[in-house]
Parts: C-alpha cells; sequence; structure tokens
C-alpha cells in the first residue's frame, strides 16, 4: 500500500497553554491528515522531555511526557477544581517556552490530582497493575525530586542508588504521596494518548512514533537495570555512545549515553529490548528505530574522553536481537533510521530484518546520478522524507545553496523559477516508487530556518520550540495535499 503523512510532533500543534497537546488541536490535526488524503501522523517520542528539553534524553523509554496533556479535556471530563485557571497566554505563539511552560503545567497537575486523585482510585489501581514499568518509575521521579533534581548517581543516599531492598521500601513509604502523583500523571497521559491514537484510527491513520536506540543516563531505565548497561561498580559509565568526527565536525558527536552491556542481554534472549519493543509496539501502530545503524556496530567512546575523538566501532548482536524481536513481536511495524555511516554489516543487517530505511531529499540533488537519496532511485521499501527534524527546513535548506545547485534542481525538477523547488520536491517523492512518503509540516508550509526543529550538537536556543500558527493546516492545504495524493496513488480514500 503506498502511504503519505505529515511529521508534525504534539508540542508543535497550537494549543493553549503555550504548547501543543493531546487535545481538540490534536484530532482537528488526524482531520486534516483525512482530508489531505494522507494515513499517516509521524511524531517525535512523547516521552518526557529531558536535558536541552530534548524528546530524545528522555527521563523513561515508557513514561508520557506530561507536558502533552489537554487541560481542556480533563475539565470536559470533570477532573479539574470548580477554581481551575488556564495557564497564561504565551508572547509568542510560534515558540515553546519551557522556562515558563514546565512549573505552570506541574502546578496546575497537581491541583487536579488533589482534586480528582481519590475519585480515580479504581481506575488507577487497574492502569497500574497493567503498566509494570510505572511503579519504578514514578519511584524514580519521586526520589529525584526529593534529592533537588540532581541525576541519581548523584543521589547522596549510595543504598538507594544501589536499589537495595531496605533502602526501597524507606523511600516508597517516605515519598508515597509524590509517588502516586507521578503515577496519577502517567494514568491521565495514557488516557488521552490512547483516546487520540483511537480516534486517528478509526479514521485510517497511523500513527507512526520514534524510538531512540539509547537510553539517557540520568534515567529511571538505567536505574532500574544497570546490568544492562556498560556501568562500573559504582554505578557510572565506563563507555559512552557518539559518532566519530567527519567533514562536518573535528570532535566528532559525543551523545553521552552509557552503552548496552550485549554480553549481559544476550544471556536473557533480549528480553530488555522486547518489553521495550513491546511497549512501544503498544503505543504506535509504526516505530521509526533511531540510530538503526548501533544494532549492526556502534561508536564506542571511553567515558573520560570530552569529544568523540578517540572511540572505536564495535560490532553489536543486531542479528540475534532481531531474530528475537521477529519471533516474538511477529507483528511489529518497523522503520530503520539507517542515515550516517553505513557498512556492510549494516546492509547485511537491514537485508535480514526487510525493514524500510530513509531516504532524505534534500541529500539527493548534487549531480550525481546514481544518488540514493535521488527521486528517480528510490526502492519501494523504503520512507522518504524531503529532511527530518534535525535538518533544516527545506526553504532554509534552498537559502544556503549555490546558483549553480539551484539551477541544477530547476533541471532536475523540471521547474522554471527556485520558488518552484519545494512544491515539486513534495511532488517528486509522491511520484517516486517508494512505498511511504512523510514530510514535515514546516516543509508543507514552506517555512524557513526560523521554523527548524533542531541542530544536531547544540543545545538550547531554538531546539525542539516550533509551534504551527492557528489555521496553518486549513482547508486550502487539504485541498493542495489530496490532489497530489490522488495523482500519486498514495490516497486511500
Amino acid at each position: 500500500m503506498r502511504q503519505s503523512g505529515i511529521l508534525l510532533h504534539i508540542t508543535s500543534l497550537p494549543s493553549k497553554g503555550g504548547i501543543g497537546t493531546l487535545g481538540k488541536d490534536a484530532y482537528e490535526f488526524v482531520d486534516f491528515l483525512v482530508e489531505s488524503g494522507m494515513s499517516v501522523w509521524q511524531v517525535l517520542p512523547v516521552s518526557p522531555t529531558g536535558f536541552g528539553d530534548s524528546p530524545y534524553q528522555s527521563v523513561s523509554s515508557f513514561a508520557g511526557n506530561p507536558l502533552l496533556i489537554d487541560f481542556e479535556l480533563l475539565e470536559k471530563d470533570g477532573l479539574t477544581p470548580p477554581d481551575f485557571k488556564w495557564l497564561g497566554e504565551v508572547s509568542d505563539p510560534e515558540m515553546v517556552d519551557y522556562g515558563v511552560v514546565v512549573p505552570q503545567k506541574d502546578a496546575l497537575l497537581r491541583k487536579v490530582y488533589a482534586y480528582s486523585g481519590k475519585r480515580l482510585k479504581n481506575e488507577i489501581a487497574a492502569f497500574r497493575k497493567e503498566q509494570t514499568w510505572v511503579e519504578d518509575y514514578a519511584l524514580f521521579s519521586a526520589i529525584k525530586q526529593h534529592f533537588g533534581l540532581i541525576s541519581w548517581m548523584e543521589w547522596p543516599d549510595q543504598a538507594i542508588r544501589h536499589r537495595e531492598e531496605a533502602a526501597m521500601k524507606h523511600y516508597q513509604e517516605l515519598l508515597e504521596d509524590e509517588v502516586n502523583y507521578y503515577i496519577f500523571i502517567q494514568y491521565l497521559f495514557y488516557r488521552q494518548w490512547f483516546s487520540l491514537k483511537t480516534y486517528a484510527n478509526g479514521k485510517g491513520i497511523d500513527i507512526f512514533g520514534d524510538m531512540p536506540i539509547y537510553c539517557a543516563e540520568d534515567s529511571a531505565d538505567v536505574w532500574c537495570a544497570p546490568e544492562m548497561f556498560q556501568l562500573n561498580k559504582n554505578l557510572k559509565p565506563t563507555r559512552v555512545s557518539g559518532c566519530p568526527p567527519d567533514a562536518f565536525s573535528t570532535d566528532g558527536q559525543r551523545w553521552g549515553n552509557p552503552l548496552y552491556n550485549w554480553r549481559n542481554m544476550q544471556k536473557t534472549n533480549f528480553a530488555w529490548w522486547i518489553e521495550r519493543l513491546k511497549g512501544m509496539g503498544e503505543l504506535y501502530d509504526i516505530i521509526r528505530i533511531d540510530h538503526f545503524i548501533g544494532f549492526a556496530n556502534y561508536y564506542s567512546i571511553p567515558a573520560k574522553e570530552k569529544t568523540a575523538r578517540i572511540g572505536k566501532w564495535i560490532p553489536a548482536p543486531g542479528r540475534q536481537l532481531f531474530k528475537q524481536v521477529k519471533e516474538q513481536l511477529p507483528n511489529l511495524r518497523v522503520v530503520a533510521e539507517d542515515l550516517g555511516v553505513m557498512s556492510q554489516r549494516v546492509y547485511n543487517l537491514l537485508h535480514y530484518c526487510g525493514y524500510p530505511g530513509m531516504k532524505i531529499m534534500m541529500f539527493g540533488f548534487y549531480g550525481d546520478p546514481a544518488s540514493e537519496f535521488y527521486p528517480q532511485n528510490f526502492p519501494q521499501n523504503c520512507v522518504v522524507y524531503t529532511g527530518t527534524h534535525d535538518n533544516e527546513t527545506l526553504v532554509g535548506f534552498l537559502k544556503q545553496q549555490s546558483e549553480k545547485q539551484i539551477n541544477l534542481m530547476k533541471k532536475l525538477l523540471k521547474v522554471e523559477t527556485a520558488k518552484q523547488i519545494p512544491d515539486a520536491m513534495l511532488d517528486a517523492g509522491l511520484m517516486s516508487r517508494a512505498n511511504m512518503c512523510i514530510y514535515p509540516m514546516q516543509d508543507i508550509l514552506e517555512l524557513d530556518n526560523s521554523a527548524r526543529m533542531n541542530t544536531p550538537s547544540t543545545i538550547g536556543g531554538r531546539n525542539w520550540r516550533w509551534r504551527m500558527l492557528s489555521g496553518a493546516a486549513n482547508k486550502k492545504q487539504a485541498a493542495r495535499l489530496l490532489k497530489k495524493n490522488i495523482l500519486s496513488g498514495r490516497t486511500i480514500r
């Protein structure tokens, strides 16, 4: 089946309160996709944001981001107190101000908890039984709050760092109400998430989610299963993730995530990974695994190094892992983010798994007729993008190109002016053989780099903050996209 869709993170929706939520605007965006003849909505990780507000550095692989909880839905469900007051108006509707949103949202959620926590006792008890990860996550979050939000590796109580039984019992009793609060907000997130997913699926829309390959060092994942990571006896990483120096970075990229202890994972038939992928398969209809290359071979950097200059590539047991995935989770739909340093080992793993890889169109117009990123060369089994959340917007990219490059693109795309290139790029992808095309909403709206979602290897600034203006996903845009999808045979309606 030929599909198309849009990449737009939940936080980028124009919801009330300064950040996109799982409320009215999310449902309206599903309707927009339907009207556009599309069948896929891709989002970034919906887990709690971590260092630098990044959804790729989360405190949990399973938890949902409480910032996405919609208060209007809570009001309609009678879960807010009578004196409940909304978040203040935002100064810039095109940007998320996390410094304002995070404390305000937490304060309001605590009011909702005080009012409705006990009233939902039975529902929350069932949720706790169903989502077995939530107990450890909530305890981790409560202890982290208790110790002033410092990394768990720096908690002053060594016994709880090592999860000693007496210490676990002590903090569960000491922080019982705080633990219950974190479970409560996870219940609210999951309630709203699956309501939206059910609505989308009922309209023929697949939710396409993103899963980072690595876990954040300061996460419940690492605290709960330290034996699955390369840590020393003091529970500190010995080697960390990244990628080596290249033409774009003389120092390479030191991501800093603790690397997996693949030997220990193999001993359990990869039970840790099976559980994680099972959870992602419940949240999403399709999963994009970020940095899929790391399952074939991974770049290992000594933790003491400040850059990625010193490191080495080490083989990973990807084939053994995905043999278990195929046997235990046979219906899992996976897309492999296969961008970066591709070795024969990576190609072999992709071939074994059969997962579609990714093709980035803005990489394909440099004069090489054999480029894998040129539309005429796309295979069926791939997902096409103009760019990803880590790239410039298409308009921003074009502004950086030379006149010679622009002329080449005009020739290849058969257009007369540079302004026609973005629209022609959409058509080229849709008309290709690729089974799926996903376009960032910024490229559909033809926005410049002020709407860029993320610049890799940078922290702060405009990263993860862009929001779509209210009314941008309108009937005119839907009609334009519907025509393209009909002509390319991608609409199922």
